[in-house]
């Protein structure tokens, strides 16, 4: 990751990520929301879930929605995880 400081938002997350590795972070993010057969689905049908289950979240008051974006608190260990294994 090029950032020194952890990222605040799931945008600036996906921004601080390779190419290659955000394809594994959505993905690993549906299987961390027990979404089946994620490996299975196009990548197009992985995001467009992704963004989904980032709005379920917020419909169940698990994750704050910042215009565009979605705030990282509720998701601080599927981050951590996420970064540790990446580093």
């Amino acid at each position: 990751m090029a950032e020194t400081s952890p990222p605040s938002s799931w945008r600036s997350l996906e921004a601080a990520l390779t190419f290659d590795q955000l394809p594994l972070f959505h993905r690993a993010f549906l299987n961390w929301r027990g979404v089946p057969e994620v490996e299975a689905m196009p990548l197009r049908r992985v995001s467009q879930r992704v963004e989904a289950e980032l709005n379920r979240m917020v419909q169940n008051s698990q994750l704050e929605k910042l215009d565009q974006d979605w705030g990282l608190v509720g998701l601080e260990r599927f981050v951590q995880d996420w970064l540790e294994k990446i580093q």
